[in-house]
């Protein structure tokens, strides 16, 4: 999958206009691509147009327009584009009481090297986290996480196959699995090259 450039992205004044209809295509592809698994994570698997998405509100809440500036933002987000064998993912720990979540956030610490991802027959690969920096520390995790779970060229192939695709969680604070939809491994197999 290439990376964003400049010249995919919208000015801010184009952006402004067309924003409504790119937001609603936006949510409706990531809808595919979301992964509940249990109650209380959510992985948001990244792709090109999720990613032009997140730079383009970023452009338009910081009002940036300058060359270099776009170029940051651009730099700070292609990393989570995937590159053909792997997917990349956003995981979400959700709380709706705050102070629930500060618990969670002790009670959940270092779950983000506990996710893993299974392809039927295939030994499971457990996601490389927070790979631009540490979002843990010795009291807490964060509630949001950037994940890569890399996959071996049979892995994909099995997967395109229609194998059964399953997340889980290692964690034993946490001990969840979700098994992906035939929507949902057909929509993240289009990100293997």
């Amino acid at each position: 999958m290439d990376k964003l450039t400049r010249t995919d992205l919208l000015s801010l004044e184009t952006y402004a206009q067309q924003r409504g209809d790119f937001r609603a295509r936006v949510m409706a592809h990531k809808k595919q691509r979301m992964v509940h698994l249990g109650e209380h994570l959510t992985l948001i698997f990244e792709d090109r147009l999720s990613i032009q998405y997140q730079v383009q509100e970023m452009l338009r809440i910081e009002r940036i327009f300058e060359a270099d500036g776009i170029q940051d933002e651009l730099d700070a987000y292609n990393p989570l584009v995937p590159d053909g064998s792997n997917l990349k993912a956003t995981m979400l720990i959700e709380y709706a009481d705050v102070e629930q979540r500060k618990r969670e956030l002790v009670r959940l610490r270092h779950i983000e090297h506990a996710i893993a991802l299974s392809v039927h027959g295939h030994a499971a690969v457990t996601a490389i986290a927070d790979e631009d920096m540490e979002r843990s520390n010795d009291e807490k995790t964060a509630a949001v996480h950037f994940l890569r779970f890399e996959l071996g060229p049979a892995m994909i192939a099995d997967w395109r196959a229609g194998a059964a695709v399953t997340l889980t969680s290692t964690l034993a604070a946490m001990p969840v699995e979700a098994t992906l939809t035939p929507e949902q491994r057909h929509a993240l197999a289009a990100d293997f090259a």
